[in-house]
């Protein structure tokens, strides 16, 4: 192992990062996408500090190729724009450059700052761009022409102990960006890794309700439902499917089997379909499938339970016909239009199913 000295004012060294060698990181240099080599290679051959970073450097390491690869750089946005002619600089508040190869798309950055805080805007230097990464399993630098990894953080240690660790402070970390709860969630799910027990706490307070549907429009629907359960944090999500995991024999693995559909490559995500996987198990058990009402008060009954079902979630109302649309159709019955007062138990007058 090697370390990487940066100089005080006063001009002592100091040891800033570890440098893990390719015998130490193990990483499989076949699995580094060709062209952000060559990226990089261009970048430092015009004297600028580059390295591929984040999550493809994570993946690298936990021996798994990675699908998408991003670039940060000491270079300008406008520098690299004329390194680089097949590049296109993005963004307002902080440029960032998208390098084209054919329909493939590398996103190079800038180191930034943080003197404005965590989510700073501004330029800056390595050693400060690490510090505003969300955890140290995405802080970590890999040189592919030197084949070194550079960790500032103690990222390496923390993939090879199976521990997510936050960089940012916990009271803040998720309240500038609630995404990270599902990264969080996410990572823990995907990689099998331990969310500590702060950290849970955490996302326990601040699981923001309209990131649900960031879950089931993923492809990992299943494997991050899971996840949520078993760390108890599902119930602040969906507290009335987490009642019946524990009352309703057999709920949970149907539930769980129907959200796996949303995983299939034939999955066409059509409106309501994802929305659809979350209610089904629900009224299949729970709406009169003899019609004894007739179809269209079944259909208007069948909306208010689903309604009730998804709280404290709150879908759009057409999002949720549409989704009770394609339960219906799998009774045989097609749902043409449907206009009714949720509040209201009357038949709706220009509602019209058939069989």
């Amino acid at each position: 192992m090697r370390f990487r000295y940066s100089a005080e004012e006063n001009g002592s060294l100091v040891k800033k990062a570890l440098v893990y060698t390719q015998d130490e990181h193990k990483i499989n240099y076949h699995d580094v996408d060709s062209h952000a080599v060559y990226i990089t290679e261009r970048l430092q051959a015009n004297g600028f500090e580059t390295y591929i970073v984040g999550g493809a450097v994570r993946d690298l390491i936990l021996g798994k190729k990675p699908k998408d690869f991003d670039i940060v750089t000491a270079a300008s946005p406008g520098r690299i724009k004329k390194i680089f002619r097949n590049a296109r600089v993005i963004g307002r508040r902080f440029r960032l450059v998208h390098v084209f190869f054919g329909k493939k798309i590398i996103e190079v950055s800038t180191f930034r700052s943080t003197k404005d805080g965590p989510t700073s805007n501004t330029f800056g230097t390595i050693e400060e761009d690490v510090l505003r990464r969300d955890f140290t399993l995405n802080a970590l630098f890999y040189d592919p022409l030197k084949q070194l990894v550079i960790d500032y953080v103690g990222g390496m240690e923390d993939i090879r102990k199976g521990v997510i660790r936050p960089l940012i402070a916990l009271p803040h970390i998720f309240t500038d960006d609630p995404v990270r709860i599902i990264r969080a969630v996410k990572y823990a799910a995907m990689a099998g890794f331990k969310l500590p027990f702060s950290l849970r706490n955490m996302i326990r307070k601040q699981s923001f309700f309209f990131f649900f549907f960031k879950i089931i429009y993923s492809s990992d629907a299943l494997k991050i439902v899971e996840a949520l359960d078993n760390l108890k944090i599902y119930g602040y999500l969906q507290p009335k499917a987490v009642e019946l995991f524990r009352t309703m024999p057999g709920f949970r693995e149907g539930y769980l089997k129907t959200f796996a559909d949303l995983g299939r490559e034939d999955f066409k995500n059509l409106t309501g379909e994802a929305l659809s996987c979350l209610v089904k198990d629900y009224l299949e058990r729970t709406v009169d499938w003899q019609m004894s009402e007739g179809p269209a008060e079944t259909f208007r009954s069948a909306f208010v339970l689903a309604r009730k079902f998804v709280l404290p979630m709150n879908p759009p109302k057409i999002e949720l016909e549409h989704a009770l649309k394609i339960i219906f159709l799998g009774h045989g019955l097609s749902v043409k239009r449907t206009r009714f007062n949720e509040r209201h138990r009357r038949k709706p007058k220009n509602s019209v199913v058939t069989v």
